[in-house]
């Protein structure tokens, strides 16, 4: 077995064994908590740019199956894991987690501490680091971890997303059959949904509550959206940093009060900076399966999906044309904001359940209900 070097910039170094490609990569160091779904995280784009460290201990066991995956590849820069398991054991596999990484030159290291390491990074924060499995030299490792550039400032929405418009049709039933879920509605509703990085079960779940979807570029300008006779706009979730994406801002702005609006992590972040709220860098976000969220409208806790490393000031918000709607109870985020005056809401979490609890689901049909109402 040959080894593995992850090297972060503040000179912490940790050895193990390699899997996956014998390859080098580089990327912001964060963690997830979730305890299953690494297939999903694998596949977000909203993990371009970032090496992912998975707090579960064993990595792989269930292999991959082409149904879950959340985008045509994998996303990740590279995967950290305390134990990677090299078969897989489940009936729906397609392909062993390794081979499937190792396709698309994602490397893994095994065998490390994964809980000092987290411990090291909620302490001093997530930063920038070098995984590698051909350079043996930490040193040099380290220094390339400190050329890398910040994820603040970072637009990343624009190179994941997808190059021209089209139609998507697959239900949440066509995903999982053994389920024997309902198939999907005759579409009813017809959503143009931006790709900044947009999850195929948001897609799915759009089309099963009866919405024909229409997926446009990142670019697509508020007109050319109108153009195409909506009755709602999706904004999706995606990687990077949200305060450089400026004429997605001033896009978004324009189909305020025209339209219904909905938006999901980056989408939330997006239109709270179309609002004329502001956006911050937590010091190691917000990734796992388990976090709790409040419903201020209802008192209701809702243990919810995230991922997010950036988050909406809630004091950067007029509170006579915004109300709060989603507070997270482990610190205090901001989690979702309607507007009082305008058919326009947002969460920061993934309502769409991939991975994750299905507390959320809710939300795509207040989507449809407010389409309804206009």
């Amino acid at each position: 077995m040959n080894s593995a070097i992850l090297a972060l910039e503040d000179g912490a170094v940790f050895e193990g064994r390699s899997f996956g490609a014998p390859s080098e990569r580089s990327g912001e160091v964060v963690f997830n908590t979730a305890l299953t779904g690494y297939q999903e995280v694998f596949t977000d784009p909203s993990y371009s740019g970032q090496i992912v460290i998975l707090t579960n201990p064993q990595i792989g066991n269930y292999g991959t199956a082409e149904a879950d995956n959340e985008s045509a590849r994998p996303y990740i820069e590279g995967l950290v894991v305390r134990e990677f398991s090299p078969i897989a054991s489940n009936w729906r596999s397609d392909t062993e987690a390794g081979a499937f990484l190792a396709r698309h030159g994602v490397p893994i290291v095994s065998g490390l501490d994964t809980r000092a390491l987290v411990r090291h990074l909620r302490t001093r924060g997530v930063m920038r680091g070098v995984l590698s499995a051909v350079e043996s030299d930490a040193r040099a490792l380290v220094e390339k971890a400190r050329g890398i550039p910040s994820m603040v400032g970072l637009d990343l929405a624009s190179r994941v997303s997808t190059p021209e418009r089209y139609e998507w049709t697959e239900g949440v039933d066509a995903c999982s059959p053994s389920e024997g879920l309902a198939p999907a509605p005759e579409p009813r509703l017809h959503v143009v949904a931006y790709d900044f990085g947009i999850k195929r079960n948001i897609l799915r779940r759009l089309r099963q509550v009866g919405c024909r979807v229409t997926v446009v570029p990142a670019l697509t300008s508020a007109e050319d959206v109108l153009a195409l006779g909506p009755d709602g706009v999706f904004l999706s979730n995606g990687p990077g940093d949200p305060e450089p994406l400026r004429p997605q801002v001033a896009n978004i702005r324009k189909l305020i009060g025209r339209v219904p609006v909905f938006g999901i992590c980056l989408g939330h972040q997006l239109l709270g900076l179309a609002v004329g709220g502001k956006t911050y860098k937590l010091k190691f976000g917000h990734r796992g399966a388990n976090h709790p969220v409040r419903n201020e409208i209802t008192s209701k806790v809702e243990i919810t999906s995230h991922n997010h490393g950036f988050a909406v000031d809630p004091e950067s918000l007029d509170a006579n044309e915004i109300e709060i709607t989603h507070l997270n109870l482990n610190d205090g985020t901001l989690e979702g904001f309607r507007h009082r005056n305008h058919p326009a809401f947002c969460v920061q979490y993934h309502p769409e359940a991939a991975p994750g609890p299905h507390d959320s689901h809710y939300l795509f049909d207040d989507f449809v209900k407010l389409m309804g109402e206009r």
